[in-house]
């Protein structure tokens, strides 16, 4: 069975697209010949077919990769692992032009907004980790004449990472960087309707010169692939990326082995704007912090609360804003910004979300259509006078939507902004520094933004608070999702 195909994208470059299982270094078919079918949602049409993992690929995988890392990698030299994920950077930035390319058909990113920013994430991520790679050494606890005390950091060994359809390069980077710096091998399960982009990054594994079952890379089901990850005894670790229902089963199925576990689930962010904040720049950010990425983003900051004085102002310079910024369109045009939702079911969630609030009694500000007849594309929809009892306002919609409401005081921009079950990010804006870092405090989230809003770093760690997930990625802390602390004790005198 075939495990590669031609493919022409809508903006004309042809290239050869990995379909099969990307396991110990080869492109196979999977056990029991199912496809998944690949849509681009600019177009609705099929740009691809892709072998599904059944549960006997997912113990291929596993064999391939306990075998690698107990015959090889274990032992690999440090200063050539941090090579290859130099290596892997540079074969990055050669094949930006297809893997953007790849990326905006697949995803319904424009490319040079969005799907180039993704690529960046990308090589920045295995450079930072790269530098790491050769510092994971651990830490002398106790030193005298009778007793050396120290701690090593050891890889868990196999590693299970589940990857978002959102961000398909960019989160699996997130992952691979830090997880092969500490010295673990990995068996990455791609969303279902977004697997092209990470495919085809199995060949430039291949070339960058990774041995075979370090890394691999596999398209699935999440019930039986994803499921298979979370439960096969063979895997040491998962780390997953997507929503919270999904996430609680992921954790509960990691239960059956005790496996260490990292989740980054879902998020309903608020961002406060006091009457002294810098309304321009408020309302940039806002705008940034919701409608990049078509919405699709679990920390977007889709509550937006505004003091009562500068409200109105506030909702009038958004709308405004955004009807001169935005355009939906060919996502290969560079005066596009704005492309499609994901898929089908997300197109209709996201509708029925604005139906939502404006049977609720919100205010539709601004946009809130399907512009066109093919295509998944929904308008940027502002949503004022939205009440906490509101669907809208509650429920994570992961759409190109957001609420404005507004507040009298610092305390009671406080209880609403916490008033959720979420916990990834939050943003305000003022031009009063104490009360920012104040306020920040008392902001149950894991990420704080002041005077900004979803501007992340690969050297800042995120992760979330109570139902947004367990655990953080990125920067230093990122290496400790992936790494077990032993601690050795050495008696060098003491005598019984």
């Amino acid at each position: 069975m075939a495990t590669s195909v031609q493919v022409t994208l809508p903006n004309g470059l042809t290239y050869e697209q990995p379909t099969g299982l990307f396991i110990n270094n080869e492109f196979i078919p999977s056990s029991d010949g199912e496809l998944i079918a690949s849509i681009n949602p600019s177009t609705e049409e099929v740009i691809a077919e892709v072998h599904a993992a059944s549960v006997e690929d997912i113990d291929k995988a596993v064999i391939s990769a306990r075998k690698a890392f107990k015959e090889v990698w274990k032992n690999y030299s440090i200063d050539g692992i941090s090579r290859l994920l130099h290596k892997l950077a540079d074969l990055f930035e050669r094949d930006r032009e297809i893997l953007t390319s790849i990326e905006a058909a697949d995803s319904g990113k424009p490319q040079i907004s969005n799907a180039s920013c993704d690529i960046d994430e990308c090589i920045l991520q295995f450079r930072y980790y790269a530098g790491w790679a050769d510092k994971r050494g651990g830490t002398v606890a106790e030193a005298t004449s009778d007793k050396l005390g120290y701690i090593v950091h050891e890889p868990h060994g196999v590693c299970g990472q589940i990857i978002p359809w959102n961000y398909p390069l960019a989160m699996a980077s997130w992952k691979i960087g830090p997880s092969i710096a500490a010295g673990n091998v990995i068996i990455i399960k791609l969303a279902e309707n977004t697997p092209l982009s990470m495919l085809y990054v199995g060949k430039l594994v291949v070339e960058a010169g990774f041995p075979p079952g370090v890394i691999n890379i596999v398209a699935g089901h999440g019930k039986i692939a994803g499921n298979a990850i979370a439960t096969h005894p063979g895997i040491d670790k998962v780390a997953f990326t997507g929503s919270t229902l999904t996430g609680r089963t992921v954790m509960a199925a990691a239960a059956q082995t005790l496996k260490n576990v990292t989740l980054e689930c879902g998020g309903k962010s608020p961002m406060i704007v006091f009457d002294d904040a810098d309304i321009d720049q408020a309302v940039k950010w806002g705008h940034w912090g919701i409608m990049y990425n078509m919405g699709q983003n679990c920390s977007s900051t889709s509550r937006i609360l505004i003091q009562d004085t500068i409200y109105d102002k506030f909702v009038d310079a958004l709308v405004k804003y955004t009807k001169d910024t935005y355009s939906v369109g060919n996502v290969y045009d560079a005066t596009k910004n704005h492309g499609p939702v994901i898929s089908k079911v997300q197109f209709d969630k996201i509708l029925g979300y604005i139906e939502s609030g404006k049977e609720q009694g919100a205010t539709l500000a601004f946009g809130g259509k399907a512009p066109y007849e093919k295509g998944y594309f929904i308008e940027p929809t502002i949503f004022s006078d939205v009440t906490d009892e509101m669907k809208i306002w509650k429920e994570e919609i992961f759409g190109p939507v957001v609420c404005l409401s507004k507040f009298s005081t610092e305390e009671e921009a406080l209880t609403r902004a916490n008033d959720t079950t979420y916990g990834l990010g939050s943003a305000i804006f003022s031009a009063d520094i104490a009360r920012c870092l104040r306020v920040s405090r008392e902001l149950e989230a894991g990420t704080v933004w002041i005077n900004s809003s979803n501007d992340t770093s690969h050297r800042i760690p995120f992760g979330g608070f109570k139902m947004s997930g367990i655990g953080s990625e990125l920067g230093q802390y990122g290496l400790d999702n992936y790494t077990l602390k032993k601690a050795i004790h050495v008696n060098i005198g003491n005598k019984l």
